[in-house]
């Protein structure tokens, strides 16, 4: 990994770097979108068979499984992952609980009631990526707070192997969240299925969940058709040390990120040089029993950086400028700052906080806003999966102590028409 010294512009350089990274999609990628979303919104299942067989291989004989045949997936995973699942699973489950929000109503003296209902809602889409990239623990993260908001019904897609089968883990995942479909399909044409239905699969209020380029593009070109979780683009993790962390950790978990995909990008911001040094040396040790050798190597050259900063102020400056996916404040004292760390998904607070335990375990979720949308983008939570309305009932009495107030502004704004509605309640 390359060592810069920050001078107040050789930091900000990578800034651009990252944002090139994160530029608008290649045309030729949104055409392709754009060609399988139009097919399969005429053609319905015809379509979604065809590029399924295209893409991934094969059909799958049996392209549903009702929430009943997912359970033995769960009973058949070996012990130790079904006993991880659940345990993660109460975890996240206890966390989101806490952020569940109620309907209300208020009633004034006057007899005027104003309130607002909250409802989850009722059918969403989640996309879980196969092969390579399956991971269970999205599932989990994706399901649990859609259930806590009370969603009427949770429809998950992803694809099928080789040989038309289902990663049993994700399988097992699924049957611990109490997901109540899964469709064998992938790519944009499952986004595209979710959106528009078929015969066979079910429109949606709402797609939640990460994929690949492809998936990432169809949920953004069907952004109105339904709504989404948000545009994700290749994952981070900026890192904030002081000469007290140990190297070994902060080697370890920028290539935890780094793993990947080689347009991850990790950044360590440290207030020592010696500290630096000692990161690479304990990178070029570490990555040599890692399985993903290669994507890491890749992912560091290209997007990884260590920055040497005057003070941690210089730091945390630089951190909510980048608004990082993931930030960990690898530092002596992590909670006197964590009022400053205004722009990020999800921080992680000490030498004992790394980034995976919060992939997997702890709790608040890692569905998370990236590319620097961590500025005005929140984590997925339980606020993902509900809507508000509101109400309103006046008296008589009361609209007509208003009525001249209503009519003035209406009459502003050039809307006779409005006017008039409050108008002949009192002719």
């Amino acid at each position: 990994m390359n060592i810069t010294k920050a001078n107040g512009s050789a930091e900000y350089a990578l800034l651009d770097k990252l944002k090139k990274r994160s530029a608008e999609t290649d045309e030729k990628i949104v055409s392709a979108v754009t060609t399988i979303i139009n097919s399969v919104k005429e053609q319905g299942d015809d379509a979604v068979r065809e590029f399924t067989a295209r893409f991934d291989g094969a059909v799958p004989k049996n392209t549903v499984l009702e929430k009943e045949e997912l359970q033995p997936y769960l009973d058949e995973a070996d012990d130790d992952f079904k006993t991880a699942l659940i345990n993660a699973k109460n975890n996240i489950y206890d966390f989101h609980l806490r952020q569940a929000q109620q309907s209300w109503m208020t009633t004034k003296s006057n007899g005027v009631i104003m309130g607002q209902r909250v409802r989850g809602l009722k059918r969403v889409g989640i996309y879980v990526p196969g092969g390579t990239a399956a991971y269970p623990s999205s599932v989990l993260m994706n399901a649990i707070p859609a259930k806590i908001a009370d969603v009427e019904e949770i429809i998950m897609v992803t694809p099928p192997g080789r040989e038309g089968k289902p990663n049993p883990d994700i399988m097992a995942a699924a049957a611990v969240a109490s997901v109540d479909r899964v469709f064998l399909v992938g790519g944009a044409q499952a986004i595209a299925a979710l959106a528009y239905g078929t015969q066979k699969i079910p429109k949606v209020d709402k797609i939640v969940g990460p994929g690949n380029i492809f998936v990432a593009t169809a949920k953004k070109l069907l952004y109105g058709v339904v709504d989404i979780d948000m545009i994700a683009g290749p994952s981070e993790v900026l890192v904030v040390a002081d000469k007290t962390t140990k190297p070994s950790y902060l080697a370890a978990d920028l290539m935890s990120q780094a793993e990947h995909d080689k347009m991850a990008s990790s950044i360590l911001l440290t207030t020592s040089m010696d500290i630096a040094k000692a990161t690479v040396k304990e990178i070029e040790r570490q990555i040599k029993y890692l399985a993903r050798q290669e994507i890491i190597e890749q992912s560091l050259n290209d997007y990884g950086e260590i920055i040497v900063c005057e003070n941690l102020d210089q730091a945390i400056d630089f951190a909510n400028e980048l608004a990082p996916e993931h930030l960990e404040m690898c530092v002596e004292e992590p909670l006197k700052y964590i009022g400053r760390l205004d722009n990020a998904g999800s921080v992680f607070l000490g030498s004992f906080s790394p980034e995976p335990l919060g992939d997997y375990y702890a709790g608040p979720n890692h569905i998370l806003p990236t590319s620097g949308t961590a500025r005005f983008f929140s984590p997925l939570s339980v606020d993902s999966f509900i809507k508000k309305s509101s109400f309103i009932y006046y008296t008589r009495p009361e609209l007509e102590k208003a009525k001249d107030d209503i009519i003035k502004l209406a009459d502003t704004e050039g809307l006779t028409a409005h006017a008039n509605s409050i108008k002949v309640r009192f002719e």
